[in-house]
C-alpha cells in the first residue's frame, strides 16, 4: 500500500513540474531569458584571457599602421573572448529514401495409410462418423509478406544571428555562443546556436557560416501558447512511452 502512495505522489509531483513550464505564459506573453545570465554577456564580463595566438595581434596601437582591431586598416575580425561575429545559417537540403520488399512461401505435405496391416480397418468402425484414419496427414501451408517503405526529407533555413566569443582554446579555436529571441504576440521563437570555430574561417566582414562550425548545435524552436497547442500532453506522452501496443 506505501509503495502505490509512494507512486502516486510521484506523478502527482511530476504533473505539477511539467504544469509550471505553462505558468510563465498563462494570461501573458512568455518572457524572455534573463540576459545577465548568459554565456554571452560572461564572456565579456570575465577577466581577459589571452594567449600566444592572440598576443600576436597585438601589434602598437600609437601606429597608423597597427594592425590592431581599432586601427584604421586592422582586422575587425573576432579573434579573442568576449569578441562578436556574426554566424550565417542557410540550410537547403533534400533527401529521398525509398524500399520495397516482397516475399512468398508455399509447401504442402500429405501422408496416408490406406492399408497398413489392415489398421485402419480395424480403426475406422471406431471413428465417429465420417472420419477415417486412410488419410492420416494432410498439411498445407501459405505465407506471403510484403512491406514498402519510403522516407521523404526537405529542410530549408536561412537565419543571422550574432555569437559571442567564450572561450578560446589553446590551440587558438575559438568557442562561440549566440541566441536569439523574437516575441511576436503571445508565442517567442528562440534560436541557439554553439560550436567550434578556426579564426582563420572568419570572413573579412567578421562573418562565418554554420558548415565551417565544428561540433554545431543549431536549435530553432519557441514557447507560448500555440506550441502549447502543438504538443501530446505529459500524461499522454508517458503513456506512448510506457504502453507495448
Amino acid at each position: 500500500m506505501s509503495g502505490l502512495k509512494v507512486i502516486a505522489g510521484s506523478f502527482i509531483v511530476f504533473i505539477l513540474l511539467g504544469g509550471c513550464a505553462r505558468m510563465d505564459h498563462l494570461g501573458k506573453p512568455p518572457s524572455f531569458s534573463p540576459s545577465e545570465q548568459s554565456f554571452e554577456r560572461r564572456a565579456m564580463t570575465a577577466p581577459l584571457v589571452t594567449n600566444e595566438h592572440t598576443a600576436k595581434r597585438d601589434i602598437d596601437h600609437a601606429s597608423l599602421w597597427s594592425g590592431g582591431q581599432q586601427s584604421l586598416l586592422g582586422d575587425r575580425r573576432a579573434v579573442k573572448q568576449g569578441d562578436i561575429l556574426t554566424v550565417v545559417i542557410e540550410i537547403d537540403e533534400e533527401a529521398a529514401i525509398s524500399n520495397s520488399t516482397d516475399r512468398s512461401r508455399s509447401g504442402s505435405e500429405r501422408l496416408s495409410v490406406p492399408d497398413l496391416l489392415s489398421i485402419p480397418q480395424r480403426i475406422d468402425p471406431r471413428l465417429p462418423e465420417g472420419a477415417s484414419s486412410a488419410e492420416a496427414v494432410n498439411i498445407d501451408s501459405s505465407s506471403r509478406s510484403g512491406g514498402n517503405g519510403s522516407v521523404s526529407r526537405q529542410e530549408e533555413l536561412t537565419l543571422r544571428i550574432a555569437a559571442a566569443v567564450t572561450q578560446v582554446l589553446p590551440n587558438g579555436v575559438l568557442e562561440i555562443r549566440g541566441s536569439q529571441e523574437v516575441r511576436v504576440n503571445f508565442e517567442l521563437r528562440e534560436l541557439l546556436v554553439q560550436g567550434y570555430v578556426r579564426p582563420e574561417d572568419i570572413s573579412r566582414r567578421n562573418e562565418i557560416t554554420y558548415d565551417k562550425i565544428a561540433s554545431a548545435r543549431i536549435s530553432y524552436g519557441g514557447r507560448g501558447q500555440i506550441s502549447d497547442m502543438q504538443q501530446p500532453r505529459y500524461g499522454q506522452q508517458v503513456l506512448d512511452m510506457i504502453l507495448p501496443f
